[in-house]
């Protein structure tokens, strides 16, 4: 059974304590994670779902999960991270790009992290019973995915502003990646 602490609408914590389905089905609030990690190519690492995964079986998505009840959001994306795809990330990386707080039944405030990795696919132990495989991405592609609404991609049920704002962070920090590998 997995518990979260239940925040409220301003995301202050509430001292409540539920299960992370019974928060869902109840409609309230709560935190996750996830993070797009970038390898030195400024290519981004996304995780295919399992087909047993309650919500978005066999889709591609960023890395990620619920915060723990008792945990705090920097603890949560080392977990998923570690548990999900089996790496460490570099703790000095470590940088809430946004939060986002959702507006629909799935009540969250959604961290996001970048982190910028030299792991080659083979580096990866995937959890079995989360992620079925991993791979690479150019930025371009996944551009292409949400111009064709490719239902295999969770960001494709993305508003288009909340897409464009994620993607231009990629962009970013590619270029910034990419920058410096010319300097040195």
């Amino acid at each position: 059974m997995e518990l979260v602490d239940i925040v409220d609408e301003n995301n202050q914590l509430t001292g409540q304590v539920e299960e992370r389905w019974d928060a869902y089905n109840k409609g309230l609030w709560r935190r996750t994670v996830s993070c797009w990690i970038m390898n030195e190519k400024g290519e981004v690492l996304l995780q295919k779902r399992t087909a047993n995964k309650i919500r978005n079986p066999n889709k591609w998505a960023k890395t990620g999960g619920q915060v723990d009840s008792g945990e705090s959001v920097e603890e949560a994306i080392f977990r998923e991270v570690k548990e999900e795809i089996g790496i460490e990330i570099p703790k000095e990386q470590i940088n809430v790009i946004d939060i986002h707080k959702t507006s629909n039944k799935n009540k969250c405030f959604a961290y996001n992290f970048l982190f910028v990795v030299n792991y080659k696919i083979g580096d990866y132990v995937l959890q079995k019973e989360e992620v079925a495989e991993v791979k690479y991405f150019t930025i371009e592609e996944l551009g292409k995915a949400k111009k064709n609404n490719d239902i295999n991609y969770t960001f494709c049920n993305w508003n288009e502003e909340d897409f464009e704002r994620e993607i231009n962070l990629l962009k970013n920090k590619r270029k910034e990646i990419l920058e410096k590998k010319v300097n040195e």
